[in-house]
């Protein structure tokens, strides 16, 4: 992959967040010519920054992607090969706060990313990055498979299963597979991915980030909400080598790679949220936790699990890392940035080589 990425012109939207900001780290450090469509950060500290993106990229375009011209302008203006839109809304409480504008980022978003790219010739591949919450959640042990029916309980999980909606309906109407190479040279695949950990989130409302500020920063209890839910738990690289791949698969005319695909975790990566806590404590060899008194009206899930057999068997992808092996990289992360943030583009670079390799 790392010589395929070498010299393309690669897209990333949300290139500030969280997850944009490893996927640009990767491509730049395999020397891909990496521009960005995203908003500022929106986190002090925030990986974008402690990473020196600013300077390494090629282009980063600051404005909101529900503008549909600015959008075209910078496809038309750039012409990228590859695009992997992850610009989105990305917290599920905050959908309950702005639902309005979750489900224009999200919908909206997404929509004007597959217009522009419909109408300006040059994008081989698109990566449409929407989530795991994208199912019907029954909250049942068996694992949600591609073929299954999209839901949404709260603002954020249906503004993502729109957005996935929409992109097939894109993919069936004007980038279909039986058509390719005769009427469009463009193939798109959706990636929904579970929850992801890694060195550098510091979104407000996640766990991990919650953790690190109560114990690095305010110096505090860790307060966490729902003891007993059970997440899809993976280090950020893991999904992102599944994107990359899709990208590389598409570019390089492979039909069958159009569509849905699942990145989650093996069994051992489905643990209750106070299991995390209590690993990434010891990890970190400090930090206390309680559990919350009050109970949240805001309804979150209790159970998901995805069935990644597809990726599996069609993309050979299956997680590297077992759950303990990312935890401890995430809290590695963390520990060496709040005692010496000079230290850690290296020590990012470090742990994306090792991760490959």
């Amino acid at each position: 992959m790392q010589n395929f990425y070498q010299g393309k012109k690669i897209l990333i939207t949300g290139h500030t967040g969280f997850k944009g900001s490893w996927l640009a780290k990767i491509l730049l450090n395999w020397g891909a010519d990496v521009v960005g469509i995203s908003l500022p950060p929106s986190t002090t500290p925030n990986l974008f920054e402690a990473l020196n993106l600013p300077k390494e990229i090629t282009k980063n375009y600051y404005f909101d992607i529900r503008s549909i011209d600015k959008v075209k302008q910078v496809v038309e203006l750039e012409k990228p090969e590859i695009v992997f839109h992850l610009a989105a809304q990305a917290i599920v409480r905050d959908g309950y706060d702005d639902p309005f504008g979750t489900h224009t980022t999200n919908i909206l978003g997404t929509i004007n990313i597959m217009q522009a790219i419909t109408e300006i010739n040059s994008v081989k591949a698109v990566v449409i990055i929407t989530t795991d919450k994208v199912y019907e959640n029954k909250e049942w042990l068996y694992p949600y498979r591609e073929v299954d029916a999209l839901g949404g309980y709260d603002p954020y999980s249906a503004s993502k299963a729109a957005a996935d909606i929409v992109t097939n309906s894109y993919i069936k109407s004007f980038f279909n597979p039986n058509t390719f190479g005769e009427r469009h040279n463009t193939l798109v695949a959706i990636a929904r991915a579970g929850n992801v950990i890694g060195g550098g989130d510091w979104a407000k409302d996640r766990l991990v980030p919650d953790m690190v500020k109560a114990i690095f920063e305010k110096r505090e209890d860790v307060v966490i909400r729902n003891p007993r839910a059970i997440r899809p738990w993976q280090h950020v690289l893991e999904p992102l080598r599944g994107y990359l791949m899709l990208g590389q698969k598409l570019y390089q005319g492979e039909k069958e790679i159009s569509g849905a695909w699942n990145f989650g975790p093996n069994e051992d990566g489905f643990v209750h949220v106070e299991h995390l806590v209590k690993t990434g404590i010891e990890i970190l060899g400090q930090g206390r936790y309680q559990i919350a008194e009050e109970v949240s009206l805001k309804h979150e899930a209790n159970l998901l699990k995805l069935d990644i057999n597809k990726a599996g068997n069609l993309l050979n992808w299956r997680p590297k890392w077992k759950l303990e092996e990312g935890l401890t990289a995430t809290f590695e992360w963390y520990r060496l940035f709040y005692a010496n943030d000079n230290l850690i583009n290296n020590f990012t670079n470090k742990q994306i080589r090792e991760y490959f390799e």
